[in-house]
């Protein structure tokens, strides 16, 4: 697996993206010569974050985007429509988790809040940039998971990562099975799209410091943006309903469902 850096895609979508993995995967992605937008469903915060872009001489711009609104979901594929006519990567980063409680505890709203944004978020956009995508020689649709959503590591309570112990793995109803979910979403869109140049995959892209874990992680924004950058600029002998994790090594590791 390895990128197709000549012939990559040459416009793509980012959501959530004014910070974070977001961030940094909009500005790999412009770097390489691409023209990125930036979703983001903060204005301010996205228009900032367009113009500091901008200033390090980066083809981005910024677009209303808030993944659980079909509105403005709407209005974003449109307006890409107009300007550009097609889609060639669309990177679905945006995502949220709730306070870490046992399953037991956790609320049901908690529960529905979480999964507005990491699936229905997700099938919204996506089909939404479908039509646009179609136009694209090469599309490419990447789904920022998470290792905790395999079904298969968390079964075993093994983390192949080694962000956590053997026999610890973490049990957030919420977070987890929304990327559960979402996995299931990618696999599902991928088998449909088989028979065209469209290759659909999951991301995990490491233990990451980001808001979602309180800064936390071991990975810069920069680190973990590397995979999904890697996914949606992969070339035609690309993979696709894979689950791609973050090891250091060149094309990562493969997880399980």
């Amino acid at each position: 697996m390895s990128a197709d850096i000549t012939g990559a895609p040459g416009t793509a979508l980012v959501t959530g993206a004014n910070k974070g993995i977001g961030r940094a995967v909009t500005r790999r992605l412009a770097q390489l010569g691409r023209r990125v937008y930036l979703g983001a469903r903060d204005e301010q915060r996205g228009l900032t974050a367009e113009r500091e872009l901008r200033g390090e001489g980066l083809d981005v711009h910024f677009v209303h985007l808030d993944v659980t609104d079909e509105s403005s979901v709407s209005r974003a594929a449109k307006r890409i429509e107009r300007e550009v006519g097609h889609l060639d990567a669309l990177v679905n980063n945006a995502g949220i988790g709730g306070p870490p409680l046992p399953p037991s505890r956790t609320p049901l709203d908690e529960v529905r809040r979480t999964y507005e944004t990491n699936v229905f978020g997700v099938i919204a956009v996506t089909n939404a940039m479908l039509p646009l995508l179609r136009r694209s020689p090469a599309g490419r649709i990447v789904n920022m998971s998470s290792v905790l959503g395999s079904l298969a590591h968390a079964a075993a309570l093994e983390d192949p990562t080694g962000v956590f112990p053997p026999g610890v793995f973490p049990v957030l109803l919420d977070y987890n099975t929304s990327k559960a979910a979402l996995n299931a979403v990618t696999v599902t869109y991928a088998n449909e799209l088989r028979d065209t140049p469209i290759l659909v995959n999951a991301v995990s892209p490491g233990f990451v410091a980001t808001d979602i874990n309180g800064h936390q992680g071991t990975l810069t924004p920069e680190e973990g943006a590397r995979i999904p950058v890697l996914l949606a600029t992969l070339g035609p002998d690309g993979p696709t309903a894979a689950f791609v994790g973050e090891d250091s090594t060149p094309t990562g590791q493969r997880l399980s469902w």
